[in-house]
């Protein structure tokens, strides 16, 4: 969180771009000594809210183009708004693969020092467990993940029905034929990538074809890349509706993932744009769900079965990202998730 002054300076410069320090200082923070004003701003230009200028008494200060990614955002205003009312992007960005995204770091010192604790945890755990036990944990795994996975997108399944359906393939009562499918579609995608751990070391636009066909087998879904318009319900962005460009958002999409050495940006990276891309008829979540724990298989980190992210506010981490490109609730549903999964499973 950030504190009351870090805010009005935030503000104050976005309202005035190429702004002094002295004129932040006696126009926004004059409640606080010019050294504090000074030490703030180095912060933010170190975490790359704000960029700076020229030099010495010419430096001046503007919003970086990554500040919307971390701009501090209250989600139950936002969202108490209906939807025409909210301001919006409404179309795709391009310059968020582009040109933002590979000029920062998604995750800040302290979130890497959280995220690589439990990581070296998992990894210490894994290491005393023979095989047969590390399966049986990934087992439990992967069921609470096809049933959370599939409860984010409307499935009526209970966790104990999903658990008897995919161990014992028996069906529950009063279900659709097609939510036991995409549950039993789940768990064969990640046994898949189980059995395949070094499937997604390199990321491309065929992996995550073969991906989103697992996911939506026998649902009476087109494969590949769509060739029509998708909408979103809950929001008024509208996804690229060109397959060319569709292709070439998820070209760049995978150079800018195989780019990055952190393991956490690459899932993350994954688990955001291929939902934002919205590639496919069906399936787009799932698909960034189950691509983004292949990337974190293929290196031998502990997967997220999302078991306890409220829905709700799953669906509302992903819309602030599609409307204003912000990436801060998603991102801190993400540090949550990797701290239960290796908490938990291992």
């Amino acid at each position: 969180m950030l504190d009351n002054n870090t805010k009005k300076l935030l503000e104050f410069i976005c309202l005035n771009p190429l702004v002094s320090s002295k004129e932040i200082h006696e126009k926004a923070l004059s409640n606080v000594g010019y050294s504090t004003v000074k030490r703030l701003i180095s912060k933010l230009i170190k975490e790359k809210l704000i960029e700076q200028q020229g030099k010495g008494k010419a430096s001046r200060y503007q919003i970086s183009p990554s500040y919307t990614l971390f701009a501090p955002i209250d989600i139950d205003e936002y969202f108490s708004r209906e939807i025409d009312e909210r301001k919006i992007n409404e179309s795709y960005n391009f310059a968020l693969i582009n040109d933002i995204f590979p000029k920062i770091n998604i995750f800040s010192n302290e979130e890497l020092e959280i995220l690589n604790h439990l990581q070296q945890k998992f990894h210490h755990t894994i290491s005393m467990l023979s095989k047969t036990e590390y399966l049986l944990n990934m087992d439990r795994l992967s069921i609470d993940l096809s049933w959370k996975s599939s409860q984010i997108e409307g499935n009526t399944y209970s966790l104990l029905e999903t658990e008897r359906l995919l161990k014992e393939r028996e069906t529950a009562e009063g279900k659709t034929k097609e939510e036991a499918v995409m549950l039993l579609n789940h768990k064969i995608a990640l046994d898949f990538i189980l059995e395949e751990p070094d499937y997604m070391k390199i990321i491309s636009i065929s992996k995550i074809e073969s991906i989103n066909s697992l996911l939506i087998n026998e649902l009476g879904v087109d494969r590949n890349i769509r060739i029509r318009k998708v909408s979103i319900t809950g929001t008024n962005y509208r996804p690229l509706d060109n397959e060319f460009q569709i292709r070439e958002a998820l070209n760049d999409m995978s150079e800018l993932i195989n780019s990055r050495n952190n393991i956490f940006e690459k899932s993350l990276l994954a688990l955001l744009l291929l939902s934002y891309i919205q590639a496919f008829n069906d399936g787009n979540k799932r698909t960034a769900r189950m691509v983004s724990n292949a990337l974190l298989l293929a290196n031998e980190y502990c997967p997220l079965s999302f078991r306890t992210v409220n829905s709700i506010d799953y669906k509302k981490a992903m819309l602030l990202f599609y409307e204003q490109n912000n990436l801060s609730e998603f991102k801190r549903i993400f540090i949550e998730q990797y701290k239960f999964a290796v908490e938990t499973y291992f």
